[in-house]
């Protein structure tokens, strides 16, 4: 049996053959199980790369889940205050609406409120009236009659044209009756049963006519 030149035992292997004993030498036989445990640390190690390459993928998908949480979190939280926010204008104005009405209303009242007076002591003067009398009724009558104009122009009232022999204009008349007339053309107010009027151009009440041809 010959040596290794490194000092080293030689290991024997029996291969069947007592005379014949295979020598290697044991410093390779150590390389061969340090490189398997090498070869082994190498493939944990590539599954730890593995597990590690996996994980930042995993985790940036919770945290773009977690990303579209807190965005669905904020946009209910804006649609509440929005709604909030609506539902408070929406009274508010209701309630604007209401004291401009409020106040429209009060303050027609007050134009007329004069005329009421006069009204009234027309009344209370006509209780006492007598031959000599029907004169100053009639006189205070038209009075009461100017002064309802005079109202009715404060708050932007206007009388609207209709007299007979005008062209009947259906933006601005009724026609309740038709006759036929030669005195008159075609289409015009042959008479006026009731007066109409405007406020600031738009029609109140249409004057109502009878209207020829």
């Amino acid at each position: 049996m010959k040596k290794h030149e490194n000092n080293e035992e030689p290991i024997e292997l029996n291969t069947g053959n007592e005379e014949e004993v295979l020598e290697f030498p044991a410093d390779e036989v150590e390389e061969t199980s340090e490189t398997k445990e090498a070869e082994s640390s190498s493939d944990e190690a590539a599954e730890t790369d593995a597990a590690e390459t996996e994980d930042p993928e995993a985790s940036e998908g919770e945290a773009s889940e977690g990303n579209k949480d807190a965005e669905l979190e904020e946009l209910k939280d804006r649609y509440m205050r929005l709604l909030a926010e609506y539902d408070n204008f929406r009274r508010r104005t209701q309630k604007e609406k209401e004291e401009i009405y409020a106040a429209s209303v009060a303050e027609v009242v007050k134009e007329w409120l004069p005329l009421v007076d006069d009204i009234e002591r027309a009344v209370a003067s006509s209780e006492n009236m007598d031959e000599t009398s029907v004169e100053k009724v009639a006189e205070g009558i038209k009075l009461i009659g100017k002064q309802a104009g005079s109202v009715l122009g404060k708050l932007g009232v206007e009388e609207i044209s209709g007299k007979e022999g005008e062209a009947f204009d259906p933006n601005l008349h009724e026609a309740v009756m038709h006759v036929e007339d030669e005195n008159f053309g075609e289409q015009q107010i042959a008479q006026v049963f009731q007066k109409g009027y405007t406020c600031k151009g738009k029609v109140i009440r249409h004057t109502v006519v009878k209207v020829a041809n």
